[in-house]
């Protein structure tokens, strides 16, 4: 399936904030204590939300008939979580596939695309992180190719990174 990737405005802040809510719901439904935060979310959270709208850093996933299916964040570096890095990188937050498209391997494909986004900009990393209490996430970006390096403390949990040669 081909897949687009469009900036959000920040206008669109309300559609993104749903677009979290929804992925909370339907994680908490699997039980796993992930992103519940986005259910009520802390200013915070929705202040990151606005600053990477600002810079462009969300998009909007497209299919090729023009309909979201999801949205992404693509950093060139991510202080928060990695901190100051040396090799160039991509880095990816935030990639929600709506229910209603899960199960087609689009999760894979939106990140093969971010990969060759990053190869096209002389990354020699995609990296990402997930929730450690996540289990299923986890072993779903080692199945991808995604090695774990390492992993970093934050208020709301302690996040596992990964990172991939592209």
């Amino acid at each position: 399936m081909q897949l687009n990737f469009s900036p959000i405005p920040p206008t669109d802040l309300d559609q993104v904030i749903n677009m979290f809510q929804a992925a909370a719901k339907k994680i908490n439904r699997l039980q796993v204590d992930h992103w519940q935060y986005w259910n009520d979310p802390p200013e915070d959270k929705i202040q990151w939300v606005k600053e990477g709208l600002a810079n462009a850093e969300y998009n909007y996933v497209k299919n090729k008939e023009g309909v979201t299916i999801g949205m992404l964040r693509i950093l060139d570096q991510d202080l928060m979580y990695w901190g100051e890095q040396d090799e160039k990188a991509k880095y990816v937050h935030s990639l929600v596939v709506k229910e209603a498209y899960n199960g087609q391997g689009l999760g894979q494909q939106i990140l093969e695309q971010v990969a060759e986004l990053a190869r096209q900009d002389q990354c020699r990393y995609l990296r990402l992180d997930a929730d450690s209490k996540n289990p299923k996430l986890c072993q779903y970006y080692e199945n991808m190719g995604f090695k774990q390096v390492g992993s970093t403390k934050q208020r709301i949990s302690t996040y596992n990174l990964y990172q991939k040669e592209v």
